[in-house]
């Protein structure tokens, strides 16, 4: 896992609260009510050593293995991100399930045909998040995806521990 360019700027004012508004749902023991879509990581904040929690979309979740795939929406860059290079073995939450697990970015071209089936999966939500992201993987051939893994959209495995 390396530091690499930001993919858009991170949400501020009204998106920022909005976005962040499900680990208020968590912390009321609610998360169950987003489903499997929903993932909050428990992590350490890399220079502060203090705990942070962060919400993300699971991209998907490889059921026989049980290891969640998530997308760093901001980039190499995301303080998330930055703390898991930092520290990965951190809790998470999924729906009512809770795993201890170790964090890994995939290599871009696993990342891109993980990427594409959730576009293939979830078309809409896809095409909305490409536009806030600022990166389009709507109409990226196959090429183009693994360099958009590869420079700006890291892909992380939740692996149990």
């Amino acid at each position: 896992m390396t530091s690499k360019g930001l993919v858009a700027h991170p949400p501020t004012g009204i998106l920022r609260w909005f976005l962040r508004f499900p680990i208020v749902m968590y912390r009321l023991g609610l998360g169950g009510l987003l489903g499997g879509r929903f993932m909050l990581i428990h992590h350490i904040g890399r220079k502060s050593g203090q705990m942070r929690e962060v919400v993300v979309e699971v991209v998907s979740h490889d059921k026989a293995r049980d290891i969640y795939y998530v997308a760093s929406g901001w980039g190499y860059s995301a303080q998330w991100y930055r703390n898991l290079v930092a520290t990965s073995e951190v809790d998470i939450e999924v729906g009512w399930c809770k795993l201890h697990v170790r964090a890994e970015s995939i290599s871009p071209t696993d990342g891109a045909e993980i990427l594409n089936q959730y576009h293939q999966q979830h078309p809409f939500t896809a095409n909305q998040l490409s536009q806030i992201m600022g990166v389009d993987i709507r109409h990226a051939s196959v090429d183009e995806m693994v360099e958009i893994v590869r420079n700006s959209l890291p892909i992380v495995a939740f692996h149990p521990i």
